[in-house]
Formats: structure tokens, C-alpha cells, sequence
């Protein structure tokens, strides 16, 4: 089975998120691509966004 090809895509972030993609893309020895990929494959969000989620839960 052939190699599924990519696609270049561009769009426009906060220079925090930048900035925090960035370390943690060093952090992880990826590129900043594999490591959204990364975040969204394993269901990985954002401090705000947990925090958000965290006031929903009942618990």
C-alpha cells in the first residue's frame, strides 16, 4: 500500500500557543507538526481547556 501523501495547511495561532507548542515540541525531540499530531491522537488539550472540562465534571 502506497505512503499516504500530506498536504500543507497554514493558519494563525497566539504567540503564547506558539511559544508553548514550541517547548513542548523541543521537549518531546519532535517537530511542531508531529507533535499536534501527536496531541490529537492521544487526546491531549490545553491547561484551559482541562480547566474548563474540570468545572463541568460533577465530580
Amino acid at each position: 500500500m502506497a505512503a499516504e501523501k500530506t498536504v500543507s495547511v497554514s493558519f494563525r495561532v497566539s504567540p503564547e500557543f506558539k511559544a508553548l507548542l514550541e517547548a513542548a515540541a523541543l521537549r518531546g525531540h519532535r517537530s511542531q507538526t508531529n507533535m499536534l499530531e501527536y496531541c490529537k491522537r492521544n487526546g491531549i488539550q490545553t491547561g484551559s481547556a482541562v480547566s474548563t472540562e474540570q468545572r463541568r465534571s460533577p465530580n
